[in-house]
């Protein structure tokens, strides 16, 4: 087995790939909400039931209380993934092509769905899935992946410049 990677090269990947997956997931959260709940911030206020309840859930129009703190939370999880993903695999094993990134980003994206929707307690899941089909929430995590990806590529890719 390979060392660790240094924790600077993993942050770093970490805070890009967890960004690029946080922007891409949540305009796929925008677009989703609007067409199945009627509001394009819906799902995202839904995110901050971990402070303020169930009453987050039937928010539908933009707060600084739940959209913020929703967008905020998404975030946040979306970068503590990526920093898992790229200390675990992504620094050890740099993707080296699309297909490669796009494979490791859906394995890792895979485990987080699983324990958002399996181990972690009720309140603290996303809260999305209140508000989305299945299938949107396929495309949700899809985008996930795909943003968590672009995110490594770019930041190996800029690890590499002088």
């Amino acid at each position: 087995m390979k060392n660790p990677p240094p924790a600077s090269s993993a942050l770093r990947t970490g805070l890009i790939a967890g960004s690029c997956a946080s922007v891409a997931s949540t305009a796929a959260l925008m677009l989703c909400g609007r067409r199945e709940a009627g509001s394009m911030v819906a799902p995202t206020n839904a995110t901050s039931h971990w402070l303020w309840g169930d009453k987050a859930f039937a928010v539908r129009r933009p707060t600084l209380r739940h959209t913020a703190l929703g967008y905020a939370t998404h975030h946040a999880s979306a970068i503590f993934w990526a920093l898992l993903y790229a200390w675990l695999h992504a620094e050890r094993h740099p993707p080296r092509t699309v297909p490669e990134a796009l494979a490791g980003a859906g394995a890792a994206t895979a485990v987080a769905f699983a324990i958002d929707y399996t181990v972690t307690p009720r309140r603290l899941t996303p809260g999305f899935e209140h508000h989305l089909s299945k299938r949107s929430m396929g495309v949700v995590y899809g985008l996930f992946a795909v943003g968590l990806a672009a995110g490594c590529l770019l930041a190996q890719r800029g690890a590499r410049r002088p």
